[in-house]
């Protein structure tokens, strides 16, 4: 089974965090943690960097790694690594997501998340509860 390694950002403010809606693809309207595919020799952390500057044109902060996520799909198997991220500068402009939504902690179950991204709401549930909600 192929193997695809990305990073996703868990872009938080405050107690909320930004979830991105697919535009495309065989998970099109399905939602997301932004992010995005690993290349050859790039450290997870400017992946992570690069892919919000390409889908966002954002800058983000280098917070906390949250968890690595392995998880089987029918056609392959994805290792995605997710990091907690605030915003440093930029607005958030969506270059290939279709929608996007502050979300709070109570709101999280409100959208129809991609299967692997589903695991990972209590982890953020506990991190932004542990290290005292707003920054």
């Amino acid at each position: 089974m192929k193997t695809i390694e990305v990073v996703a950002a868990i872009i938080r403010d405050g107690e909320r965090i930004f979830a991105t809606q697919r535009g495309y693809g065989e998970f099109k309207d399905m939602w997301e943690f932004p992010g995005g595919k690993v290349e050859v020799g790039e450290r997870l952390e400017d992946a992570l960097m690069r892919e919000i500057r390409e889908e966002l044109d954002t800058e983000i902060g280098v917070d906390s790694f949250l968890c690595t996520v392995d998880y089987d799909y029918p056609s392959f198997h994805l290792t995605m690594h997710c990091y907690m991220r605030s915003v440093i500068s930029g607005d958030l402009v969506l270059k290939e997501h279709e929608s996007a939504r502050w979300l709070g902690m109570d709101e999280l179950d409100s959208v129809d998340w991609l299967p692997a991204d589903i695991g990972i709401l209590p982890k953020i549930v506990c991190e932004v509860n542990c290290s005292g909600g707003l920054d």
